[in-house]
């Protein structure tokens, strides 16, 4: 009778976790492989980045560049986007079905669409464009035309093809592999490590236990779970999961995790549309600050109370289990790849008793207190969604309602800097290991008198975990109050940055004889690494140079440049304002 009750349970069960994994109908078969080389991926849709999802699948190009990129399908170019970062170069196909594809990372255009956005990039006078309304009868396409030649430009650590489906109508980014593409995957999840949090706190007030995943197939009715004794009222969990197709060793994202407790479906995320004005929520869904401080990548099963929903679904709860009963909770977690495969864990929690709850409870808070990577000056209690406001007389600022995914106790603190061009003190804003959703506006008060010569490039210096550090344009107020927007916690400081760029030619001198050259490069270096306008001139008209990856300034020879002499002149402005030119004579 038990045995048959068991059998019920879980059929049930994987019923249920099936129908959650049931999509929407995307069209299977319509959208061709989009690289003319040998199938296989080096990433999947919903792999977990900084700060974002990954959004598409990066399809292999057999380690080189310059493969041939093929339309998906047949529809038009609609949109092309050129950056220094992020997608690099990019093209973007609508489709009759209702869907749009991306492809970038891109070397080069086909022929008549790189005129066009070059004739586009001189008409606007910025290398860096995005063309949104590219009309439809100019680059038609058909399914398998080439359109594009495979690159490794913009945030591409190495050659191969970010690859998206997204709708057209809502701009979501969908899940490529929902698409039916011939990709052969009967292997299942892998689930790595389980981690445990006391949610009568928050999340980042604490260490997570972490548990060893023994993972099974979800259809084994005899694995049982191993027995965790936890002193507190409520508890969640994440997990720590990797997914691989056939014959592929990267260890790609998983699709979707729901958790059970006593065979009830309690909350799961689905990875299946995500758009890029959501993708910052990774930062919700993941345990931020495990991550930030040399730990890895956990996913919450459970969502976090300043994150409304997005890819997760609440089936009865939303995934805190409440342990007053004093019973044994029977939890099990199930992942799926998006080819059906599942995997699975299980646990029994339980708090058989609530009279160790109040010691056991302060020595975690106390023990969480003590990993804090600040020294505390002033603390008091931030909230999600409320508006939160720090004022401390030389330094003011809060933080929207949608700014913090769970509470903190925040800390501040304050000290003289040593550096002769500042005119603040350092503020030390929490810590950069708890995350922000949205951007604040940091208002510091300068202490000390500033020359009126000073005040135009005035900026705000923030420095974060491991020295990385950004600066901002400080805005003047009245009283001595300078202000710049910032979406991180760190150490924030006003001071003068009145040193000009500096301007290296490479490959090209002063009255040089470039007959037989393609070009120049001009590499530009700046104190705070912040390059805000670059201009470069051939006898005074303006000319096209190239910024990938935002490290050199690079120009080909357009035929325009005739045989003969030629002055070059170079214009740079940083985010303080500091220019900085230099002219050069050539020969062509």
């Amino acid at each position: 009778m038990k045995i048959t009750l068991l059998a019920t349970l879980i059929f049930i069960l994987l019923q249920l976790n099936a129908q959650y994994t049931t999509t929407n109908p995307y069209p299977q078969g319509y959208f061709a492989y989009p690289v003319a080389a040998k199938v296989g991926l080096a990433a999947n849709f919903g792999e977990l980045r900084p700060n974002h999802w990954h959004m598409g699948l990066d399809c292999k190009t057999d380690q080189r560049e310059n493969v041939p990129i093929l339309a998906a399908a047949d529809g038009y170019v609609s949109k092309v986007k050129i950056e220094p970062f992020g997608f690099g170069r990019a093209i973007y196909i609508t489709h009759p079905n209702g869907y749009t594809t991306l492809y970038a990372h891109l070397n080069a255009f086909m022929p008549a669409l790189d005129a066009y956005v070059r004739q586009q990039q001189y008409k606007a006078k910025n290398w860096q464009i995005f063309l949104e309304k590219i009309p439809s009868d100019l680059f038609v396409v058909k399914r398998g035309q080439e359109i594009a030649k495979s690159g490794n430009t913009g945030g591409s650590q190495g050659p191969h093809l970010h690859f998206e489906i997204r709708s057209t109508a809502t701009d979501a980014v969908l899940n490529p592999l929902l698409f039916g593409f011939n990709l052969p995957d009967n292997t299942p999840p892998l689930i790595t490590a389980v981690a445990l949090y006391d949610r009568c706190q928050s999340v980042y007030q604490q260490v997570p236990r972490i548990l060893p995943a023994n993972t099974f197939a979800a259809v084994n009715t005899s694995a049982k779970g191993k027995k965790i004794i936890m002193n507190t009222e409520q508890v969640s969990l994440a997990i720590a999961a990797t997914d691989a197709l056939n014959g592929n060793p990267n260890p790609n994202g998983i699709y979707q995790a729901i958790m059970y407790d006593n065979g009830v479906a309690q909350c799961g995320f689905k990875l299946d549309s995500i758009s890029y004005t959501d993708t910052r929520y990774l930062n919700a869904h993941i345990d931020y600050k495990l991550k930030a401080l040399g730990g890895r990548y956990v996913q919450h099963l459970s969502q976090l109370p300043g994150y409304s929903g997005g890819v997760y679904k609440q089936f009865v709860t939303n995934g805190v289990i409440n342990l007053t009963d004093g019973k044994e909770h029977h939890i099990k977690i199930i992942v799926t790849d998006a080819a059906g495969n599942t995997s699975a864990v299980s646990y029994i929690i339980q708090n058989p008793t609530l009279s160790r709850l109040a010691k056991d409870s302060s020595l975690l808070v106390s023990n969480a207190r003590a990993l804090d990577s600040i020294t505390a000056i002033s603390q008091t209690k931030f909230l999600p969604n409320t508006t939160n406001v720090c004022d401390r007389g030389d330094i003011f600022f809060y933080l929207p309602a949608n700014a913090l995914y769970d509470s903190i106790n925040f800390t501040y603190g304050k000290y003289v800097s040593k550096q002769l061009t500042s005119y603040s003190d350092i503020h030390q804003v929490h810590t950069t290991s708890v995350p922000l959703h949205s951007y604040f506006t940091l208002n510091l008060k300068s202490n000390r008198v500033i020359p009126t010569t000073v005040i135009p490039k005035l900026i705000i210096k923030a420095v974060y975990l491991g020295g990385k550090f950004e600066v901002a344009k400080a805005k003047s107020a009245n009283n001595g109050w300078y202000s710049g927007q910032f979406r991180q916690f760190g150490n924030y400081v006003l001071i003068a940055d009145e040193v000009p760029p500096v301007i290296t030619p490479v490959g090209i001198a002063n009255g040089a004889n470039l007959t037989k050259a393609k070009g120049f490069a001009i590499a530009v270096k700046d104190d705070n690494e912040e390059i805000k306008n670059f201009t470069a001139t051939i006898d005074g008209k303006w000319v096209l140079c190239s910024n990938d990856k935002g490290k050199v300034f690079k120009h080909i020879f357009e035929e325009s440049t005739s045989a003969g002499s030629h002055v070059l002149v170079i214009s740079v402005e940083d985010e303080a304002g500091n220019v900085s030119t230099k002219e050069l004579t050539f020969t062509k």
